[in-house]
């Protein structure tokens, strides 16, 4: 069974960005990322000049998505961002796993249709995407799209001499269908037994907490797939391409194939999908650390088994951790998205989300949210005050038309430095501190023109590097949520409420003309008045808010 079609290039199918003509900023001239395979910075070099081709393996859509889940979208988000800065046209694919043992077994035990299940979940995934402000990607395939696709990789496997169909006593295919293992001698090339002087600790950690090649053993995060452990297997390193139905699955839970019937093993969608959008090789394949092994090894093994070149440069992010540990539903320790957010603003959440660099661990705890939000409190304060003083804010497109070329050097080593967003926030942080010296000193300037000028330039370089990041606070979704997303008390406003919001807002109102007419003597008079009725104000991105003492 093989499809016809051969897989689309998306940048010139149906990307409206194809049409577009290619400006790569010679700041690309100086990126280095890592890659898991070389256990090496090295720099990057794009197959297709001017394009880059990424695929990042997404949720399996068997319940709410946690904020490990996130981080993860979140930080391939930055790096995708900093591509499109520096001018590459990008493909971004990221898949849906939406049929496993997981979604299956959850889906019975509560009543549910699987395929219902799956799509409530992925809905949710998609709005915490949103929320969070993490770009849609070029294609979001779903693994139960591409059965014919999978089919049509395991017969070339199996036509190539790498993989084996499991029949019964009357020699009959049963629907499981292994790799063999021992018949490719690159397995392992991804996972650490390429051994080289470079200590890469991150996954050391991963080592220590879960199996790889080198140490074999049970996985508390990512349990063994029942058909992984079936004594039908030639070698205990074979894993399953295609696997024969349980007996609890549903009718619709199975596809009919040359080798029985049956579903697909874990690996095999991703290997499929990737080839269907992005064709025979492409840039970067990321993912979470913990899908280094078994999902990363098994997946280039078959893509490369299969007569495909695997990804050029494989990227993992690491995890969010909780006192140390891992943050996983299964150990009971996973944070809801809905349940972070109710407490906190949506902009607080990415910021510290991607407050470190991709593969660094993110230590989740009160903390971080607290240092997030003096982030945004200084983020905002300075570009409100700035706007003020210029009497507007720089339109969108001036803040998107920067390139990578015309920001702050600092921002871009950082950035150019395996991602660093750390170097990259401080670098934020150090134009902030040079514009409100600007703002600081324009009152007692005689060239004050020329200094507005400056603060002018300051603040586009501010929002254009927080756009790289997916932070500026005057873009979507933060325009639209409102103070950058903040979080809601859930309390129902009453009358009283309403006539002192309506006396206030007036107050407000006039202190903003005030400010806007640079009488700051009239707009201190009225704060003031306010204060000493118990009443607190906080200038923001989004007008001033108010609250009781």
């Amino acid at each position: 069974m093989r499809n016809s079609q051969e897989p689309q290039d998306f940048n010139t199918s149906v990307m409206p960005s194809s049409l577009t003509p290619v400006h790569v900023a010679k700041a690309a001239d100086g990126l280095n990322l890592y890659d898991t395979a070389s256990h090496q910075v090295s720099h990057f070099v794009p197959l297709r000049p001017g394009e880059v081709g990424i695929y990042v393996c997404g949720a399996t859509v068997q319940s709410s998505p946690h904020i490990g889940h996130i981080r993860a979208a979140v930080a391939f988000d930055i790096v995708r961002r900093w591509f499109l800065k520096l001018g590459y046209k990008v493909t971004f694919v990221r898949n849906v796993t939406d049929i496993d043992d997981k979604i299956l077994d959850k889906a019975a035990a509560a009543g549910q249709r699987w395929w219902a299940r799956a799509y409530y979940y992925e809905r949710e995934f998609t709005e915490a995407y949103n929320t969070l402000g993490v770009l849609p990607p070029t294609v979001e395939p779903r693994a139960t799209g591409h059965m014919s696709d999978m089919i049509d990789l395991i017969q070339r496997i199996l036509d190539n001499g790498h993989g084996y169909v499991v029949t019964d006593a009357d020699g009959k295919p049963t629907g499981n269908v292994y790799f063999d293992v021992a018949s490719w001698p690159h397995y392992g090339e991804l996972t650490h037994q390429k051994q080289t002087a470079e200590v890469d600790e991150a996954a050391a950690v991963a080592d220590r907490m879960g199996p790889s090649v080198d140490a074999t053993g049970d996985d508390k995060y990512n349990p063994v797939d029942p058909a992984d452990a079936s004594p039908d297997k030639h070698d205990p390193r074979d894993f399953a391409l295609w696997k024969a139905p349980k007996d609890t699955d549903p009718e619709d839970a199975r596809w009919s194939t040359p080798f029985g019937v049956g579903r697909p093993g874990w690996h095999i969608e991703c290997s499929a999908m990737s080839h269907r959008y992005l064709g025979d090789g492409f840039d970067i394949h990321g993912g979470g650390l913990d899908l280094r092994f078994p999902h990363h090894e098994n997946e280039m093994a078959q893509t490369r088994a299969a007569g495909y070149p695997s990804a050029a440069r494989w990227m993992h992010s690491a995890w969010v951790t909780a006192k140390g540990e891992k943050m996983s539903k299964s150990l009971g320790t996973g944070l809801s998205v809905p349940s972070v957010l109710a407490e906190n603003s949506a902009w607080v959440v990415r910021y510290a989300l991607g407050s470190v660099q991709y593969r660094s661990m993110l230590e989740w705890s009160d903390q971080a949210l607290v240092e997030a939000q003096a982030a945004y409190d200084r983020v905002s304060n300075f570009i409100e005050r700035a706007g003020v003083a210029l009497g507007g804010q720089p339109s969108r497109e001036e803040v998107t038309g920067i390139s990578a070329d015309d920001l702050p050097t600092d921002f871009v080593a950082a950035m150019n430095d395996d991602v660093n967003v750390s170097g990259a926030t401080a670098a934020i942080f150090t134009t902030i501190r040079s514009g409100n010296t600007l703002l600081s000193q324009l009152a007692d300037r005689a060239d004050s023109e020329a200094v507005q000028a400056e603060v002018r330039e300051t603040l586009l370089a501010v929002r254009a590097m927080l756009d790289t990041l997916g932070l500026d606070p005057l873009a979507e979704p933060w325009v639209s949520a409102g103070a950058a997303g903040g979080a809601s008390d859930g309390t129902t406003e009453t009358p009283e409420h309403a006539a002192l919001e309506a006396l206030i807002t007036e107050q407000l109102n006039a202190r903003a003309e005030a400010r806007k007419a640079r009488d700051f003597a009239k707009a201190d008079q009225i704060r003031d008045t306010l204060a000493e009725a118990g009443i607190t104000i906080e200038d923001g991105l989004q007008g001033s808010t108010w609250s009781l003492k």
